[in-house]
């Protein structure tokens, strides 16, 4: 045994970006060769321990794409612990994705990893801007033991250790060790004297300093994208012979982990939810508004798949059409791509940007394509069994029946028409646009040659229906008939306000006044648009020294319409301002920054629907939107993140004296939101739900909710930024210009402003959100128009002769219970349904129109046990997966 006092785990690894300022087929040609020169390593000297892959499985899936006979000599070192893959397919940013695309991650890489032989057992996260409250339950639902991690701990909070509890709002806890050092203090380890002496002693001093209740010290030895150290086993023996005091063992994390938490009780303090401190390491708190064309994109893709394309392709299963798995697999691994923490930040080049942008799109078109084939897939079944066209289905992917308004597309020979349930009662709706579409001419072959023959034209009409009743995870089937409809229509009106049963919005001197029905209070001065110069990169916002805010605070009202259902104002706001950080500096204002913002109220609705409009030709600037609240000084903001919400102080506490403590990074208090976030206290609520926004601060002056719209800056990376001091971050001895992320286009914003008389209710916000995501779709069964989606001109099989008009496949009874997912189970033997509960009291649901068996199930989809009954308990902020039993 030996008596030194102090064992040192030497890890090799790699730190492995899929792309950054290069592009992914750069990052795979590079992979393909350290990778076959690794293994080679591994293989040849088995002296050398181990080597982990940065906790990710996509690197295996890309190799052995091209190395396909080195398969079973990879999953050999997988087996044998030499190579370490997993739990995530790619290391994802956990603060801008929906907490269903974090879980997917690490199902496909827990699987893939599982299948090569060896799922590494730690959280692995290395690199990635602050991390999310709900990770630790995460990670203990797909039975991970451990966490490794770098950023967001404040050193206070480690009192005295790097080893701690890390634990979710749940309740669930991870063993978590803390990378003090990040994951390169052992990239270049030497046993030269001048090495040894001056950098790795020191280092394992102060980390022994921080070690309190183990010996054992973590030392990660790689860096971004390095090539294995093939001189680490004898440079390991070396360093034995010269420390008289340390151990160096060449091991990897796992080893290390079980050596350090050996006695649990050694390490009692616990650190509760979400990782932010930028004290040691950048959080990089503003890169939530840089490229947000990209946070926008991914979040429509995102929903697209989550709350439509997989409960309808459920729906569609249960009928007996097939499940689209290989697609769905394809389209999440492209997906998971563009959410490692460069890619959604945006903080890359322009060409790497530019592929996250064309891989978004790619996948937003196959998910589209296969929506349209579903939809048409059951409405021309439903048409057979009840021998009517021109049918329009509705479909409801909430685990309740649905009586809510919903919105679609419909396409007649006749200007008027009505939407009717089959038994003929008229369906009240209002026509919010209509156009007349020529029907132009179409080729027909006859016995004289091919002939043009004119086709007459139709109308194209969006309407919005009410009081619709639509069966949990199911459909109804309407009737369109064209004659004397009955449509509300929306038209222009000569007024200065807009309201509906709930709330009110007058337009007075430029300004709005939100006034609440219910309650009678008012907020004034609704919304001012904040314009500032960003003299920072890609990664950070920084303030210009010496700059002014340009505020838009007086509008011009440009219009409003009133229909039966809804009333729409739209107002202006425009002003000049400095073109770019000359003119900020030279105090010139040449350009005109406009906004066109539509206010929307709908019949039944408590909230305000708001889009703003800009076409954006202004550089190194940042805009944003300040909502007032009525909000009297509150001390905290609230968002949801994961599964409920969490609080964050408004003014952050160690904001003071960050720059004399050397903080990495000025700990401002702006926020990142996953849905939804606002302010409350005695006077009420306020709250924004965002559509791809993803940004927010509550302003101390006047308790504004500001909701940072976009960020402006042509540079990958800048030193000394007034936030950031020291060098830029990333790649630091190059400037990278990257012009396209000056965002000069057309953007578009949307969100919904919540105003309530009570405090926030979890229960309410997430409802809300759910409502304002639009967790519905309808299709048309039509011959007129074969354009408006995807696949409709091409001739398709249809699987199904004959189905009922209405279907439900299952409901849930406690509307308190939300349902984040709705999917094929991942081993295709049932179909998985994630239920949570955001609010502070366990809660139970019970199962209705669903007689298969039912079983509690782990994320990995490992079955736990049976449920007796039809009852399921939800744990207090936290979440249970059910396997429905629906297939063999």
């Amino acid at each position: 045994m030996s008596s030194k006092k102090q064992t040192v785990f030497v890890v090799p690894h790699s730190h492995w970006d899929r792309e950054w300022y290069f592009t992914i087929e750069d990052s795979n040609v590079l992979l393909i060769e350290n990778m076959d020169y690794l293994l080679n390593v591994l293989d040849e000297d088995p002296e050398y321990h181990a080597y982990m892959f940065d906790g990710q499985a996509s690197v295996i899936d890309e190799y052995i794409a091209r190395r396909p006979n080195e398969k079973e000599r990879v999953s050999r070192l997988v087996k044998e612990k030499r190579l370490f893959i997993g739990p995530w397919y790619t290391q994802t940013d956990s603060l801008l994705v929906n907490k269903e695309s974090m879980i997917r991650n690490l199902l496909y890489g827990t699987r893939i990893a599982e299948d090569y032989g060896h799922n590494m057992n730690i959280g692995y996260l290395p690199d990635i801007f602050g991390q999310n409250a709900y990770l630790p339950s995460i990670f203990r639902g797909f039975g991970l033991d451990y966490s490794i991690l770098q950023r967001g701990v404040y050193t206070d909070e480690l009192k005295g250790s790097m080893n701690f509890h890390w634990t979710s709002p749940d309740g669930e806890s991870v063993k978590t060790n803390n990378m003090y050092y990040g994951y390169g203090p052992g990239k270049f380890l030497s046993d030269e004297d001048d090495y040894f002496n001056e950098r790795l002693v020191p280092i394992l001093e102060k980390l022994s300093d921080l070690n309190d209740g183990t010996s054992n010290v973590l030392l990660p030895s790689g860096g971004d994208q390095v090539l294995v150290r093939r001189h680490f086993p004898e440079t390991v023996r070396r360093l034995n012979e010269k420390d008289p005091e340390r151990e160096y063992v060449l091991s990897d994390y796992e080893s290390f982990m079980e050596a350090a938490w050996s006695d649990e009780n050694a390490f009692e303090n616990q650190i509760k939810g979400e990782l932010i401190a930028s004290q040691k390491s950048r959080i990089h708190n503003t890169i939530r508004s840089q490229r947000y064309d990209i946070k926008q994109l991914n979040y429509r893709v995102e929903n697209k798949l989550l709350t439509i394309l997989e409960p309808l392709s459920v729906i569609g299963k249960s009928l007996g059409l097939s499940y689209p798995q290989a697609w769905m697999d394809e389209m999440w691994k492209k997906l998971f791509d563009v959410h490692a923490h460069d890619s959604i930040g945006g903080c890359n080049s322009d060409d790497t940007n530019n592929d996250i942008m064309v891989r978004l799109e790619k996948v937003e078109r196959i998910c589209d394509g296969l929506i349209n084939l579903k939809k048409k897939q059951i409405t021309e079944a439903v048409s057979c069994e009840i021998g009517r066209d021109n049918l329009l289905t509705v479909f409801n992917f909430t685990p309740a029946a649905a009586e809510k308004a919903a919105e679609s597309v419909i396409f007649t020979r006749e200007k008027v028409f009505s939407v009717k349930t089959r038994d003929g009662d008229v369906i009240p709706a209002e026509l919010t646009s209509q156009s007349y579409i020529s029907g132009g001419t179409k080729i027909v072959v006859t016995a004289e040659g091919e002939k043009q023959v004119e086709e007459p034209g139709y109308y194209r009409s969006e309407v919005t229906l009410t009081n619709t009743k639509i069966p949990a995870i199911g459909y109804q089937t309407f009737i369109i008939e064209e004659e004397n409809g009955d449509l509300g229509l929306k038209e222009p009106a000569n007024k200065e306000q807009i309201e509906n049963d709930n709330l009110l919005i007058t337009f007075k001197n430029g300004r709005l006044t939100l006034t609440d029905k219910r309650s009678g209070k008012q907020i004034e001065n609704l919304l001012t648009f904040e314009n500032r110069a960003d003299a920072g990169d890609s990664y950070d916002y920084s303030p210009l020294e010496g700059d002014e805010a340009y505020w838009l605070t007086e509008g011009t009202l440009a219009g409003v319409e009133a229909g039966p259902h809804s009333q729409t104002m739209t107002v202006k706001h425009a002003r000049s301002v400095p073109a770019n950080l000359d003119e900020r500096k030279s105090n010139k204002e040449t350009s005109l920054l406009s906004i066109t913002t539509t206010l929307t109220l709908c019949q039944g609705e408590s909230y305000v629907r708001i889009v703003h409009r800009i076409n954006n030709q202004i550089k190194d600037h940042r805009v944003r939107v300040n909502l007032a609240t009525g909000a009297d000084n509150p001390s905290h903001s609230f968002a949801d993140q994961g599964f409920s919400l969490i609080e964050r102080p408004v003014q952050n506490p160690h904001f003071s004296n960050w720059k004399e403590k050397g903080y990495a990074e000025a700990p401002v208090s702006i926020y990142p939101l996953e849905n939804f976030a606002g302010v409350a206290n005695g006077n009420g609520m306020a709250a924004v739900i965002t559509k791809g926004l993803k940004e927010y601060q509550v302003t101390e002056e006047d308790s504004a909710l500001s909701l940072t719209l976009f960020r402006s800056v042509g540079l990958l990376g800048r030193d000394d930024l007034a936030w950031r001091p020291g060098r830029a971050s990333g790649i630091n001895n190059k400037v990278v210009y990257t012009p396209d992320a000056q965002m000069q286009q057309d953007l578009t914003f949307e969100y919904a402003y919540v105003f309530e008389s009570e405090t926030h209710d979890p229960n309410t916000l997430f409802s809300l959100a759910d409502e304002y995501t639009k967790r519905y779709d309808t299709y048309q069964k039509q011959s007129l128009n074969t354009f408006e989606e995807r696949l409709e001109r091409f001739e398709i099989p249809y699987p199904l002769t004959g189905i009922a008009p209405e279907y439900s496949l299952f409901s849930f009874t406690n509307e308190k219970v939300k349902m984040s997912m709705c999917k094929l189970g991942h081993d295709q033997d049932g179909v998985m349904v994630r239920l949570f509960n955001p609010t502070d009291q366990p809660l139970q649901t019970t199962c209705e129109d669903f007689q298969g068996e039912l079983i509690v199930c782990d994320l990995n989809e490992k079955e736990q046990k049976k449920v007796t009954g039809r009852s399921i308990d939800v744990p207090a902020r936290g979440y249970v997966t059910v396997k429905m039993m629906l297939f063999s």
